[in-house]
């Protein structure tokens, strides 16, 4: 099962949440149907979340009971270019898109933490792209978003040989971008979500894709003009021209 939720404390930020206990939230072929539909009902959102429910798993990979009845060159393809078009949906989503890793993120689960833009983990989990263990690689899409994150070589050697890494030595090598201790996880990850969808993160998004110069002038002067703008600009006017004064000061 797939939610989608909208945060009732931040009117731009989307939550999608995998919700399969019984399979670790594993991802099925009806999953996938879930995930297309949950991705296109987001559209407007200015941040998206995915996250697991509960806590031990973020997603643990391909559903083993249900893709070994792919047999075929033909299936696994398929399959393989299918869930593969739903993490680029969530690379190319116009907004923020945070992997919220609120348990461990193996095989597949890995390839769907690598398609957001940012990785937020609690600080006891594991990230592996252990697929060899099951004499296979990542098809999607993972192996190449790894490199980008991490460099060739180291990508090359944790994919090879899928080797797990804790959350603090995930964010020394810079696959996750922030570690939370689990006491105050759900508070901190939400907390960022909603700054993110706060502020102009979609336009900043699009910018850091690659866009020409004139059109990050342009992104910014769009900015520069709007209503947003010039109320944040007159709070932070009226307190340069009326500062606090000093505690324990004369009134």
């Amino acid at each position: 099962m797939v939610d989608l939720e909208f945060d009732q404390e931040s009117e731009g930020l989307a939550v999608l949440t995998i919700d399969r206990p019984h399979a670790r939230n594993a991802i099925a072929l009806d999953t996938m149907v879930q995930l297309e539909k949950a991705i296109d009902a987001a559209a407007g959102a200015q941040a998206l979340v995915i996250k697991g429910a509960g806590d031990r798993a973020f997603v643990s990979g391909g559903d083993l009971k249900e893709l070994s009845a792919l047999r075929t060159e033909e299936d696994a393809a398929a399959m393989a270019k299918r869930m593969r078009s739903i993490c680029d949906q969530l690379a190319g989503f116009p907004a923020p898109v945070i992997a919220v890793l609120n348990g461990h993120a193996f095989g597949g689960g890995a390839e769907v933490a690598v398609a957001a833009d940012i990785r937020v983990a609690a600080d006891d989990i594991k990230i592996a792209f252990n697929q060899v263990a099951l004499e296979i690689m990542p098809a999607w899409g993972g192996a190449e978003r790894l490199a980008a994150l991490v460099g060739k070589s180291r990508a090359l050697l944790l994919a090879g040989s899928g080797r797990a890494l804790d959350a603090a030595e995930a964010e020394r090598i810079g696959l996750v971008d922030v570690v939370l201790p689990r006491s105050s996880f759900e508070d901190g990850w939400r907390s960022l979500a909603r700054s993110l969808a706060r502020r102009p993160a979609a336009e900043i998004k699009r910018v850091i894709s690659g866009v020409s110069p004139d059109e990050a002038i342009a992104s910014f002067a769009r900015l520069w003009v709007a209503d947003a703008h010039w109320q944040a600009a007159e709070q932070v006017m009226n307190r340069t021209a009326n500062p606090r004064p000093a505690s324990g000061g004369a009134t």
